[in-house]
């Protein structure tokens, strides 16, 4: 990736926008994309940024509750290298690709942000570095066997949400985020962690809709907000916990966080040794 890179419009309708992101940070040009989507909406009624040559952006879900907030609903959806098999097949032939949705409401937007895995890689990889066993379900070994282990799932593939389902709509991402972009689809996608000489190359797409242009934003939100009440405060099952709208974990992770996290001594561990390659300075809280 180029720290030093921005992104920039190579094409521009009006309301369809191609920004080639020169692999910059994927927070920077996701930023710019977010801004100009939202932009163009308000003043358009609907638009659409595709990017290409694009880096990792972290969630999805930021930048679609960031469009709502705009007083749109927001769509936002990237791919990445093949991690999923097809339905019965043994090797990686589609991404991981995720997908945020977010409307506003009166308070927090409702944000739906998924990948379309069983399981995310991330918790995968947590899941590594603590020696805890997977839930059945979600990863195959390189083999195509299903697997329990984390490490032989990161080795193999990760197995699609709903099967054929989850796998149908990561295809459709694929297509989307990549071929309108006229970036980088399936296996054109370099891994994340692998060459580091080679830049991961993915692809995203960002869709606003002013909801001013149906109705007054202020009637939406209120319905959206008297919808997600209804929701959770829905009848629970016999045993079962609080009912939860999407995103309404992330909400309360975010009221309640005290600004400390909770590093695995693995991690830990590996950010020390990273300091002491390269020279920099280890935070005090990383010594102890």
């Amino acid at each position: 990736m180029d720290p030093a890179a921005q992104g920039k419009i190579v094409s521009d309708t009006g309301t369809q926008l191609v920004i080639d992101a020169e692999n910059a940070l994927g927070h920077v040009v996701a930023k710019q994309a977010v801004e100009l989507v939202v932009a163009r909406a308000r003043a358009k009624g609907m638009a659409a940024v595709a990017v290409r040559n694009a880096f990792h952006f972290g969630a999805a879900g930021r930048f679609a509750r960031q469009i709502a907030l705009g007083g749109c609903a927001g769509i936002v959806m990237a791919n990445t290298r093949p991690l999923l098999p097809a339905p019965g097949g043994g090797e990686r032939v589609v991404g991981n690709n995720p997908l945020a949705i977010a409307v506003p409401t009166q308070d927090e937007p409702i944000v739906l942000d998924l990948a379309l895995s069983a399981g995310a890689m991330g918790k995968i990889r947590l899941a590594e570095s603590q020696g805890r066993p997977l839930p059945d379900g979600w990863a195959a070994d390189d083999q195509g066997v299903p697997t329990n282990d984390p490490t032989a799932a990161i080795n193999g593939m990760l197995l699609p949400a709903a099967g054929a389902k989850g796998f149908g709509l990561a295809v459709m991402i694929d297509l989307l985020a990549g071929g309108l972009s006229s970036g980088a689809i399936g296996d054109a996608v370099q891994p994340l962690y692998g060459d580091l000489a080679k830049p991961y190359g993915c692809s995203n797409l960002f869709l606003a809709i002013d909801i001013a242009g149906f109705r007054p934003v202020e009637e939406f939100a209120a319905q959206a907000a008297e919808f997600g009440q209804k929701i959770k405060s829905s009848r629970r099952a016999p045993g079962a916990g609080d009912i939860r709208m999407p995103g309404d974990r992330a909400v309360k992770a975010h009221r309640e966080f005290s600004g400390d996290l909770s590093v695995a001594t693995p991690t830990v561990q590996a950010l020390r040794d990273a300091a002491q390659r390269l020279s920099v300075p280890i935070p005090q809280q990383l010594i102890a």
